[in-house]
């Protein structure tokens, strides 16, 4: 009797436009709606989608409603990759020779650290050690347009909006591409040391910090120039680094090149210029990356948008034999892959790969029609494998999670993609509940006030937590703000 007063409730509610009362809510269902109606987010767009292994909602709300997703773009671009490219794509890279000139060829390789390098100028050493033309790169495998059209210009000088080359670098070994490392350490008595690595001339530093106390140091590279101003306060013994982007990532990758060659007894009398490698030149050395199934690692776990933005001009590569990779032919291939991934693309919008630029809108059940299509994949143990575990410490495995959820049911459990712009967080994964069902959630907050961040932990901890379906788990249900609807359930 109390369950049928309660669907009559319910179904006036709706008919009439009212909120339901809070006790047609229970379980995960109700916490999920304490959590997501707080003061905190009000005025704010919540979108969230939950459904269990087979792809049957568990919750919903606002979940048709396009957001903008942040760095959960990348679970859209890892995807796409994996389907267009496939797990085992490498991007190569080739030294070769013609006459007097050495010829370098990129392909995007978000890999190649100086030691890299290091090992293609050993290969060349072994063939030969005097030329006497000039170090010609050849960045051709993708076009120059180096950022994201929409991408903010006071962004610019940071790591993580990097210009996207064919021909790049990597800092360090977490494939930080494009970017130089500023490392300072505060000297007692006079300003603090900087050094550049990779060392290089494609930046010229200005030291303007000082030795005090604290960590305040920051590193801004002026608006299209290569002049860096190093600023703040670093207290003596203490060091760091700041990653600043480089104007032309070719020509430092081609200075760390020669670099390379010099340490290795080879010399190269002319200057550096660009063109395209000839058919005729002959092969000296070759380097390829590992493969995408273990690129994604650091691509997903650290959030990388230089990797997500190669991956895009790659896909357009492959997409357009010949033709230069770019992010028009890219992200259509990607949307096209998407769609034959089940994921309706009618209302999906990709303005990069990465999720910087504020075109990208997406809906949540979009995401959860994705990874639920993705395990299905052959691919995907690579997929899950690559997103941050919620609480575990180490970068490579916890990754943007490392330090959330700590002490709770989704330490360990939670493996999802965060996603961190001004005004948007995100968070979209894969939980297992408390009895062990496994739930494919999507959850994006956009024009919050203040961090949205520890709302979507708790989110997760609320599934980790949960057990049984929710208790109006008969009637499916559908969450427009605060009004729920309850539908007959269809067999």
């Amino acid at each position: 009797m109390r369950r049928a007063r309660a669907l009559v409730v319910a179904v006036a509610a709706t008919l009439l436009g009212v909120p339901a009362p809070a006790a047609a809510s229970g379980g995960v269902t109700g916490d999920l709606d304490r959590i997501l109606t707080g003061a905190a987010l009000a005025g704010a767009t919540v979108a969230v989608d939950v459904r269990d292994a087979a792809g049957a909602a568990v919750y919903q709300r606002n979940s048709g409603l396009r957001v903008l997703p942040a760095s959960n773009q990348k679970l859209l671009t890892a995807a796409a990759a994996l389907e267009v490219l496939g797990p085992g794509y490498r991007f190569r890279t080739t030294v070769r020779a013609r006459g007097g000139d050495l010829h370098l060829r990129g392909q995007g390789d978000p890999t190649l650290t100086v030691a890299r390098f290091d090992g293609l100028a050993a290969d060349v050493a072994r063939g030969r050690k005097r030329f006497t033309g000039r170090l010609v790169v050849d960045d051709t495998w993708f076009d120059r347009v180096p950022l994201g059209l929409d991408w903010s210009w006071q962004d610019e000088s940071f790591g993580w909006t990097a210009p996207v080359s064919a021909l790049t670098f990597a800092a360090d070994e977490r494939s930080d591409t494009g970017a130089v490392e500023i490392r300072y350490r505060g000297t007692g008595g006079r300003r603090p040391s900087v050094t550049v690595w990779p060392p290089t001339r494609s930046v010229r530093v200005v030291n303007r910090a000082v030795t005090g106390r604290g960590d305040s140091v920051s590193a801004v590279r002026v608006h299209g120039g290569r002049t860096v101003t190093v600023t703040g306060s670093v207290a003596p013994g203490r060091s760091g680094t700041v990653l600043v982007s480089v104007p032309d990532p070719a020509v430092t990758a081609a200075g760390v090149f020669r670099a390379a060659l010099r340490r290795h007894g080879v010399t190269v009398a002319g200057g550096t210029v660009r063109g395209p490698v000839p058919g005729t030149a002959r092969i000296l050395a070759t380097r390829v990356s590992a493969p995408l199934r273990e690129i994604l690692r650091p691509f997903l776990k650290l959030s990388h948008n230089g990797i997500a933005e190669t991956l895009v001009k790659a896909m357009g590569r492959a997409a357009t034999p010949g033709e230069p990779g770019s992010w028009p032919t890219g992200l259509a291939a990607a949307t096209a892959a998407l769609g034959r991934l089940g994921v309706d693309t009618r209302l999906l919008t990709m303005g990069d790969g990465s999720g910087l630029s504020r075109r990208n809108w997406v809906t949540a059940r979009q995401l959860t029609t994705l990874l639920t299509a993705a395990r299905r994949r052959p691919w995907f143990p690579a997929f899950r494998a690559a997103l941050p575990v919620a609480g575990a410490a180490d970068p490579l495995v916890g990754g943007t999670l490392r330090h959330r959820m700590r002490g709770t049911a989704a330490a360990g459990n939670v493996r999802a993609k965060t996603g961190t712009l001004t005004g948007v967080n995100a968070l979209s994964g894969y939980v297992t509940t408390r009895d062990g069902r496994h739930l494919t959630f999507a959850a994006l907050i956009n024009g919050a006030l203040t961090s949205a961040g520890p709302t979507l932990d708790r989110v997760a901890v609320a599934l980790a937590e949960s057990t049984g379906p929710p208790r109006e788990a008969a009637p499916a249900h559908h969450r427009t703000g605060n009004r729920v609807e309850h539908r007959a359930r269809i067999p």
